[in-house]
């Protein structure tokens, strides 16, 4: 499994110590402001042993982003398959979760732009989308800052979210291998191994 270095950050495997500020950082209402459930602890921990036997398993998936000579856990950054069907999967998606403390820093968008290098270079893909519910500006800003697309006519209602939620309708954004290699995501990461 790559570890993908930055000039500011780390994207990392999973530590035994990462667990307790997953934990944390799922249980701020700020992080979650855009969540459709909440993050029980026994939820927040469960899903950590999940995603950290995906990473190792696949080689890619959900890295623990830690800020070199700094914060040891800032949060997550995932390349995933899209975990549910819409008029656009199959699909590779991006995201990030980042703990507040480390917002307005850059961080989602080094981590997130250092992924979509490896999601382009090291494992092949086409395309990735990134999604989030209609009033998350603050994700969709970061969507923007990578160079990636607004695919309005791509928006959907996401199917785990019920009818009539408030945070049902999601956007969906775009970008393409050749679109990242123009937006000088190649130089911008380099895996340690």
């Amino acid at each position: 499994m790559a570890t993908i270095e930055t000039a500011r950050l780390l994207l990392r495997a999973w530590r035994d110590s990462d667990v307790e500020p997953w934990v944390q950082m799922n249980a701020d209402p700020r992080v979650t402001e855009f969540f459709h459930r909440i993050y029980t602890r026994e939820l927040s921990e469960t899903t950590a042993q999940r995603l950290r036997a995906g990473l190792e398993r696949r080689g890619y998936g959900w890295w623990v982003v830690e800020v070199r000579k700094g914060t040891a856990f800032a949060g997550v950054v995932a390349l995933q398959e899209v975990p549910f069907p819409a008029h656009f999967t199959p699909a590779h998606e991006i995201g990030w979760r980042l703990t507040p403390e480390c917002w307005g820093r850059g961080y989602a968008t080094e981590a997130a732009r250092a992924a979509l290098g490896f999601a382009f270079n090291r494992l092949g893909w086409n395309e990735v989308v990134a999604m989030t519910t209609v009033p998350n500006l603050r994700s969709q800003r970061v969507m923007e800052r990578l160079g990636m697309t607004r695919d309005a006519d791509g928006d959907f209602d996401h199917p785990r979210i019920e009818e009539g939620h408030p945070l049902r309708r999601h956007v969906l954004y775009r970008i393409g291998a050749p679109e990242a290699a123009s937006g000088g995501l190649n130089r911008q990461s380099r895996p340690l191994r």
